[in-house]
């Protein structure tokens, strides 16, 4: 038994072709607010960029004089984004997808993720196909009084998880991958919900925004508040501006502006 550690990467991000966007925003007179981003001494954030573009494109808000009907454009990018979240205009914040790896957490963890498919993608490694041969685990802090007895537990149901495929063969030669597979996914019905797995997630803003809060409350699942907690900082950092409006309290994350 390997004792584990929940581990999150951010893999990939929005890229805007500024060049594209900016050949658009000449038919429309709305090149001079492109320029102005990217005169930014930060430079520009795809993510942030895109979802401004969005939202401006509903209203032709690139600046003044393009939308008789819009008397004030908001140059700072701060304030625009605080006036879409007042607002709860949040179909903007969709357009931005942001990918996470996310491994060393429980099947527990996974099966509570997916419930979130609205404005998500999720690839996990399937017990199907790959074939277990050690039961990493991760020993929840509440359950820390009975290690002794959860160790013992995980390292029967793993040496039988190796006596077992001993037992069909699985390496010896000539067995089909369809013999393999069929065995394969019959011996996962006897490892643990809480044995350690990895997930591929993508997300756009909308929903890391209401996942970040729903897990990160206080009467959350204790594994997914210390996930979430993460990606949260890793979001506060990469597009600051669209997640500074949350105050971490006692590890939960709370905003004003909670239905977007």
């Amino acid at each position: 038994m390997k004792e584990t550690t929940p581990q999150i990467e951010l893999i990939a991000r929005p890229s805007v072709d500024l060049d594209a966007l900016e050949r658009y925003l000449k038919t429309v007179g709305g090149d001079s607010w492109l320029q102005m981003r990217r005169e930014q001494d930060e430079g520009v954030n795809d993510g942030q960029l895109l979802v401004e573009a969005a939202g401006r494109a509903c209203y032709r808000s690139w600046t003044e004089g393009l939308n008789p009907n819009v008397t004030k454009v908001r140059r700072d990018q701060k304030d625009y984004f605080l006036n879409i979240l007042r607002s709860g205009h949040g179909s903007v914040l969709e357009h931005a997808n942001y990918s996470f790896i996310i491994w060393d957490v429980s099947r527990v963890f996974t099966h509570e993720l997916v419930r979130h498919r609205a404005g998500s993608a999720f690839s996990q490694e399937s017990l199907r196909f790959v074939r277990i041969k050690d039961l990493p685990f991760r020993i929840p802090e509440s359950l820390e009084p009975l290690r002794t007895n959860i160790v013992s537990i995980l390292e029967t149901l793993e040496e039988f998880q190796i006596s077992a495929a001993e037992h069909f063969g699985l390496d010896e030669g000539g067995v089909n991958f369809h013999t393999k597979k069929e065995i394969t996914s019959a011996l996962r019905r006897l490892a643990p919900e809480g044995m350690s797995t990895m997930i591929i997630w993508t997300a756009n803003i909308r929903t890391l925004r209401h996942v970040i809060q729903a897990r990160t409350d206080r009467g959350a699942e204790e594994e997914l508040r210390i996930v979430f907690n993460k990606i949260g900082e890793i979001m506060r950092q990469e597009a600051a501006l669209l997640f500074g409006d949350y105050v971490v309290e006692d590890g939960a994350w709370v905003t004003d502006y909670r239905k977007v």
